[in-house]
């Protein structure tokens, strides 16, 4: 079942957390309670961390939780717990491995003698469930029965009895499976009431990519779709997928000024208030530059605003700002900037996206600047579906009343431009850089070329960056060779440069 509008009429149902804030928000409050529940994945998608975290919110719940290990021991658990942080203190451990299965005489199975039939190890998990009386069971893991049973009617059967105690006891239960064997796993998605599915991939470059995907969840509504995940120090942490349409907004169209008049003037008034600009230009053109100026004007203003920087560091942007005179350091000390420098190789567009939402909503952010779109869009494999999400985002940050700048460089520095994805139709409007010659200089010109909201000028202005900052001179004309991607400048107006 998909997440609609209309959900007012359907029955409230007691749920339990997962302990993943991600996660139940994506379920829209986590796990209806006394079911059971299957989580699938290849090992070392974080299946077991997850687990944990399942059991560990139920006792800082005060509910008692089971962990039944068929696969690792006590000891490999408390270590995996350590690695996060946490003590399992609360959570009993309840394992079916042996060292007694390494004898000679037992080498066909690691697991003790009195548990080598099916019916015998899972008489031994009912008896620890019948003493601890616990609320929350995670069964780990369903691969060492399936092996036991050799006979999928046989596995299905002691399943669905494996259902019907825990259900006939009120647990809510996590059955883990590493999917070592595929006929199986419909068998297992019919008899469980959810199915999580957790998937790993590796790229040619950078590290490993989990995402997570609610592939049934019956009676409540949930979110669809790959949400990415990342399992670090600490657990997972899940980002669910962005739906812009879930955060939308009525205000008024306003204006925010750039704080340089011509520049203003030529886009028609300013930077529209919940709509984004794409600054498209060679690189070394004065995009960034331009960006600082519209953010300096609005921490005058006493507006909050945040710099995602994909292409260089903190202190790149601080001292050519510095050397502009567009000194942010102030700003960033009182929290009215956030700088943001990441490595596109190491985070998601799902933790982007996440982060762009708390920045949004916590933070009270009213200008966001992404620089560059290049280093973004170049990390995230498949651009089709890169593309959907930087149309989600977007459309998000409008709803939100945001000024959105987009930077993204072209290739070369003259003649003709060319970009590897063409993010042109998804912005609102685009400011154009170009650098031109004109009596034996390289100069820089800008132009709006395209705006949704506003009439614009359909002329070209000088620009120059200086120590007073960004200025930008009068209309142009008798230009040649601009859409020719060789910009000349042959006319009798005085320019920015000229005494």
């Amino acid at each position: 079942m998909r997440r609609t509008a209309n959900t007012e009429n359907l029955p409230a149902q007691e749920r339990a957390s997962t302990g993943i804030p991600g996660l139940d928000d994506v379920l829209g409050g986590g796990l209806p309670s006394r079911h059971v529940y299957l989580v699938e994945g290849d090992p070392g998608s974080g299946k077991t961390t997850l687990g944990l975290h399942f059991l560990l919110e139920g006792v800082r719940n005060s509910e008692k939780g089971l962990y039944v290990t068929l696969s690792e021991t006590a000891e490999e658990l408390r270590t995996v717990a350590a690695s996060h942080g946490w003590s399992l203190e609360g959570v009993e451990l309840f394992e079916l491995v042996s060292s007694e299965g390494l004898s000679p005489e037992l080498e066909q199975s690691i697991l003790h003698p009195s548990q080598v039939e099916l019916g015998e190890t899972v008489r031994g998990v009912m008896t620890a469930v019948e003493r601890l009386n616990p609320k929350r069971v995670v069964f780990d893991s369903l691969s060492e029965m399936r092996l036991l049973a050799q006979d999928p009617l046989r596995y299905r059967r002691q399943v669905l009895a494996i259902k019907k105690f825990f259900a006939d006891r009120g647990c809510t239960v996590i059955l883990l499976d590493d999917r070592s064997s595929r006929d199986t796993d419909q068998q297992l998605h019919s008899i469980a009431h959810g199915v999580i599915n957790l998937e790993q991939a590796v790229d040619q470059y950078g590290p490993e990519r989990r995402r997570l995907r609610v592939l049934k969840m019956r009676g409540i509504p949930f979110r669809g779709g790959d949400h990415d995940v990342v399992l670090d120090t600490g657990g997972l942490a899940v980002f669910p997928r962005l739906v812009a349409a879930e955060h939308r907004l009525h205000a008024e169209h306003n204006v925010a000024s750039s704080g340089v008049p011509k520049l203003d003037q030529l886009m028609g008034g300013g930077l529209p208030c919940g709509s984004s600009t794409l600054f498209s230009g060679p690189s070394g053109v004065g995009k960034t530059t331009t960006a600082m100026a519209c953010a300096m004007a609005a921490l005058r203003r006493g507006e909050r605003a945040v710099f995602y920087l994909f292409d260089e560091g903190l202190s790149t942007l601080v001292v050519r700002g510095r050397a502009l005179g567009l000194d942010l350091q102030p700003y960033i000390e009182n929290g009215m900037l956030r700088v943001v420098p990441l490595d596109p190789a190491e985070v998601s567009a799902g933790e982007f996206a996440h982060m762009v939402r708390h920045a949004v909503e916590d933070d009270d952010a009213k200008l966001v600047v992404i620089d560059s779109l290049n280093a973004y869009l170049q990390a995230m494999p498949g651009s089709k579906y890169l593309m959907l999400q930087m149309h989600e985002l977007l459309t998000y940050l409008n709803h939100r009343n945001v000024v959105t700048i987009l930077i993204l460089a072209q290739h070369g520095v003259l003649g003709e431009m060319r970009t590897e994805v063409d993010m042109s139709y998804l912005a609102d409007a685009i400011l154009m850089f170009r650098f031109f010659e004109a009596r034996g200089h390289l100069l820089k010109a800008l132009s709006m070329v395209k705006s949704r909201t506003q009439e614009h000028e359909q002329t070209i202005r000088e620009f120059r960056l200086g120590r007073e900052g960004l200025e930008v001179g009068q209309e142009l004309t008798d230009f040649e060779g601009v859409l020719a991607g060789v910009a000349t400048y042959r006319g009798k107006l005085p320019l920015l440069g000229d005494r």
